[in-house]
């Protein structure tokens, strides 16, 4: 039988800082595109919107509770990059926000922006998988698809898709703006995620396969 041999630590840990830096660069192409935000953040900004705190307080708050659900049902999946995740994303998306201000605007007409939001889905899918299959610790909401892949006879991409439906949902009900990019988003990140983590990021995180004798 075939089993995924683990590559050294630093390795691994500069796969997950690469992922969760370009991770900002998807935000980024996702707010320019003005077609909807992922999932996940169009309902932590609709709840916001709703009680009046703002987003990044919205998203602490959210965040621990999907933390808690993390050291309950599966804590080995919390590590570094757990916190790295959960408190670098925003700085890595206004680092690419200055950056990419000079080059980007919003485009006028509707396939430019559709260009930018389906680049968007793409990085932010790439660098999921990047920083998921460093496993130096799982994002507390990407946690969730994971446990539930682990508890549910579900294929991960289909996890992911029923969370990222069920977050979209919660948008629609508290009054957020689901748009295109919300709708290609929960359809789409998990499929994405699952095909870069195959075919890329186990072999820049250094994972190869060697036989074993049952």
């Amino acid at each position: 039988m075939f089993q995924l041999k683990n590559p050294i630590w630093w390795r691994r840990f500069l796969v997950m800082i690469f992922g969760v830096s370009i991770m900002g660069m998807g935000v980024v192409l996702f707010k320019l595109s003005l077609m909807g935000n992922d999932p996940h953040s169009a309902m932590v900004m609709a709840i916001g919107n709703c009680i009046n705190l703002s987003f990044s307080s919205m998203l602490i708050i959210i965040n621990s509770i999907w933390f808690i659900l993390e050291i309950f049902l599966n804590r080995k999946l919390i590590g570094i990059g757990t916190f790295f995740n959960w408190f670098c994303v925003g700085i890595f998306a206004d680092m690419w926000a200055n950056i990419l201000d000079n080059f980007l605007t919003t485009p006028d007409n509707m396939i430019s922006r559709f260009i930018l939001m389906f680049t968007g889905v793409i990085i932010l899918s790439f660098s999921a998988a990047l920083y998921q299959t460093a496993n130096l610790g799982i994002a507390p909401y990407d946690a969730i698809s994971l446990i539930m892949d682990e508890h549910f006879p579900l294929p991960y991409f289909w996890c992911r898709i029923i969370t990222d439906s069920a977050c979209a949902a919660v948008t629609f009900l508290f009054g957020g703006i689901v748009g295109l990019g919300t709708l290609f988003c929960a359809l789409g990140l998990g499929p994405f995620i699952n095909f870069f983590t195959k075919t890329v990021a186990r072999k820049l995180c250094g994972y190869e396969k060697t036989v074993t004798v049952p």
